[in-house]
């Protein structure tokens, strides 16, 4: 439970790549290394530390075993973001997703939920996955 009505920008980033990497169940060590990764590069995390990354990510979680949980997430998660870091959860929630060589359905299912719930325009999130695509291929 939060112990303050919402989330920050940056919690909010985070919740969006959570709800990505436990869709399939859990999130394995690979998820965790690129939500790690992402926010140690990232200029949107800047000054965002690991241990805010662990504590926005075991709210989450938390949140996600209320009742309407993910209804409740995506809501705090659009009224934590302006529209221009709409495309930024997406894109983040993309990394995590494309970090496996094969994204599990539910994980699919979940960025296009995420998709509608942020109301992204339809051809910007298709660059997004595109470009998230592109980043991780294989020779």
């Amino acid at each position: 439970m939060l112990a303050r009505p919402g989330l920050d920008a940056q919690e909010a980033l985070v919740c969006t790549m959570v709800l990505v990497a436990a869709a399939d169940g859990g999130i394995s060590d690979r998820e965790i290394g690129v939500m790690s990764e992402l926010v140690q590069t990232m200029p949107v995390f800047e000054h965002f530390s690991t241990r805010q990354l662990e504590i926005a990510t075991d709210t989450t979680v938390s949140l996600l075993r209320e009742d309407d949980g993910l209804k409740h997430a995506t809501r705090l998660i659009r009224d934590a973001l302006e529209p221009r870091l709409r495309e930024t959860a997406y894109a983040l929630a993309c990394e995590v997703a494309a970090a496996g060589r094969l994204a599990s359905q539910p994980s699919l299912e979940m960025l296009q939920f995420v998709k509608d719930e942020l109301g992204l325009d339809p051809l910007a999130a298709a660059a997004i996955e595109r470009a998230a695509r592109a980043r991780h291929q294989h020779v």
